[in-house]
């Protein structure tokens, strides 16, 4: 069932983002990442695990032990955006639990740094002030990703919203932009290395193609490079591959657990 390929040290782990295959189900992506020998998933909350449903996160939790995979939970979850239609940050404090998760994923709003107000970024950090108390109440990190449209668009931006929220149990995810040239990430990428997670792994050309995770190799080596400096250990998790295909996501697996087994 798992991969007989070397693990790599557990400081450096290699996994996947469920997001990656929306339309598969949880048990072919489980299958999927233990045979390429990966050792995480992060289960969104888009699909697979939607927050509040907590019979389907247990099922979810007990498959990916049958498999040895660890659980992260990329909820999805907008900071300062109380949408009453939208399932309550308690609601997915509780899928989280339910799925074994240690770290919550979230979004900063849904509005660029440069179309954010003061106001807005108030709300930001208010909620997030209490998203980070009630996960904290149970054990939980929560951690911002780095994502467009978001208050962690920017550079500056992501380290002033971290620089408001000198919580103990805040952290934030990283990825390349791809707008940027590779030393402008690894600098970016050393900018929020004290207050990392985890890493979104991925090779994008925009506006919206995806290559082999290889053709970015030198790039990988680099960012690496500065995670090694790195005070805590990091799962380093595949989020998209070229075509949506699984041959290609086998591929990149292959690369990734190599990256990381020299790292």
């Amino acid at each position: 069932m798992v991969s007989q390929a070397s693990n790599p040290p557990r400081q450096f782990r290699p996994g996947l983002t469920s997001v990656t295959f929306r339309r598969l189900s949880v048990e072919t992506i489980a299958r999927e990442a233990a045979d390429a020998g990966l050792q995480v998933i992060e289960w969104g909350g888009d699909v697979h695990a939607p927050p509040g449903d907590l019979a389907r996160a247990g099922q979810i939790r007990a498959l990916s032990q049958s498999y040895g995979l660890s659980v992260t939970y990329g909820s999805y979850y907008r900071l300062g955006e109380r949408d009453p239609a939208s399932p309550a940050f308690s609601a997915v404090v509780e899928s989280a639990l339910a799925l074994g998760a240690t770290t919550i994923r979230t979004w900063a709003g849904r509005r660029g740094s440069a179309d954010a107000d003061a106001d807005y970024w108030r709300r930001v950090v208010d909620d997030a002030h209490e998203a980070a108390a009630l996960a904290s109440a149970h054990q939980l990190s929560v951690s911002l990703e780095r994502h467009c449209h978001t208050l962690t668009d920017r550079i500056d931006a992501h380290c002033t919203l971290l620089e408001r929220l000198p919580l103990a149990n805040v952290y934030t995810y990283w990825q390349p932009d791809a707008t940027e040239s590779v030393a402008a990430n690894a600098a970016s990428l050393r900018r929020v290395l004290p207050r990392l997670t985890n890493v979104h792994v991925f090779n994008f050309q925009p506006p919206s193609t995806f290559l082999p995770l290889g053709e970015s190799a030198a790039a990988w080596h680099t960012y690496l490079a500065v995670l090694r400096d790195s005070p805590r250990p990091h799962d380093f998790m595949l989020e998209f591959v070229q075509d949506d295909s699984l041959d290609a996501f086998r591929r990149d697996a292959a690369d990734l657990c190599s990256w990381l087994a020299t790292a």
